[in-house]
């Protein structure tokens, strides 16, 4: 038996023991193998490592004692497989279509808009990162306004919140840094707010508040932010404080009061088990209620050590499983539906491999939609050993 950060686990490996919340609550049972939505559970709950088998750990090889490989006869690009006939629709069927390519994220990145969206996002970040590390370095002061001039502009591209996260989801090969991280959740926030019919000034107000929610990890060291192995109880209760490292910066700034609140309190919970202060219910400020569910689920949907980015359908279902006792049931119940119906018609692909166009919303159960698989229309509801791998 070992112990490992949650950053280290990989799939497929065994848990020697079981994972508890904060309540003490079993999460996960001790033998449970590893999958990445698992995973991500376990980071979902504030856990910061767990016990595993030590024969589970798969185990790297010396690349110094590599055999090199021969070359095979016929040596060259793998033959593509068939993909699989589509059968004609029976006669007098009513069934649309199949699935065809290009896929609709590819449509996006090739179009004209994705490219200049792009453009405007690397283009604020880097300014966005200026600013920051001026206001620290230099106790320069921080127009607000100023700030969000540039995502503002990003959401005006973008034209509306479905486009916004189109937009954001296929940008997913973006490296995941601080800045670009709290770009992204100004962005979701702003989204967000306007799903829940917040008036313009508290729109923008999300905003801002998403951009300066992770100042605090300025204060943070760089090597323990980008340390590829686990981190030692000493640096995990460092990183622990960012929150407040934020709000002790920002108070100094004369910031507004949900500003700073949401700089220290975006990782609270609603049922008390957050940090730093274990906070409950409405004693959250509610601009920090909202940034807690957009900082999720961007980074659940960004790329990790062990796994690509997770599909919007396998963070909905862990919300679903996991977030409705620690978010603000109102806005999160608003997130998901929503995020959900920005990829109605948005083709994908299933567990078994095959792929289908996703079709209804089911309000029960909005990670199990219904979907279109060739001719066929499949309730996810109904097959629970079917799901949603990933979009297309």
């Amino acid at each position: 038996m070992q112990k490992l950060s949650t950053f280290d686990l990989v799939p497929g490996m065994i848990l020697a023991e079981d994972v508890l919340n904060f309540d003490r609550q079993t999460i996960l049972s001790k033998g449970t193998e590893l999958t990445d939505v698992l995973i991500s559970r376990i980071e979902l709950n504030g856990v910061l490592s767990v016990y595993i088998e030590e024969d589970s750990a798969p185990e790297k090889p010396d690349i110094f004692d590599l055999e090199p490989l021969e070359k095979p006869e016929g040596y060259g690009p793998a033959p593509q497989t068939p993909r699989r006939d589509v059968p004609p629709p029976p006669p007098g069927s009513n069934a649309e279509y199949a699935p065809s390519h290009p896929s609709y994220s590819e449509r996006i990145r090739s179009s004209q808009e994705f490219k200049d969206f792009k453009k405007t996002f690397d283009t604020a970040t880097e300014n966005f990162k200026f600013q920051l590390n001026e206001m620290i370095e230099n106790t320069a002061a921080v127009d607000t306004g100023e700030l969000i001039k540039a995502p503002l502009k990003l959401i005006e591209q973008s034209g509306s919140g479905s486009n916004t996260f189109d937009m954001i989801h296929n940008m997913r090969d973006y490296d995941d840094l601080t800045y670009a991280h709290s770009m992204n959740v100004a962005l979701l926030n702003y989204v967000s707010a306007s799903w829940l019919g917040w008036n313009e000034a508290d729109r923008e107000m999300a905003m801002a508040c998403g951009m300066l929610h992770d100042i605090g990890k300025l204060q943070v060291s760089h090597a323990i932010l980008t340390k590829p192995g686990k981190l030692d109880p000493v640096e995990y209760k460092h990183i622990q404080k960012h929150p407040l490292y934020g709000y002790k910066i920002l108070k100094e700034k004369d910031f507004d009061e949900h500003i700073l609140n949401t700089a220290l309190m975006h990782h609270e919970r609603y049922d008390g088990s957050g940090y730093p202060l274990q906070l409950s219910g409405q004693s959250i400020d509610k601009f920090a209620r909202l940034t807690a569910i957009s900082d999720v689920y961007e980074a659940m949907t960004a790329a990790r050590v062990y796994r690509g980015p997770l599909c919007p359908f396998r963070v909905i279902e862990i919300f679903e499983e996991e977030g409705f006792e620690k978010y603000d049931a109102e806005y999160v119940l608003t997130f998901l539906s929503n995020v959900g119906a920005t990829y109605v018609r948005n083709a994908c692909e299933l567990s078994d491999g095959r792929e289908a166009e996703i079709i209804m919303l089911n309000k029960e159960k909005l990670s199990r939609p219904v979907v279109q698989c060739g001719y066929d229309y499949i309730d996810l509801m109904q097959h629970p050993d079917l799901s949603i791998d990933k979009l297309l």
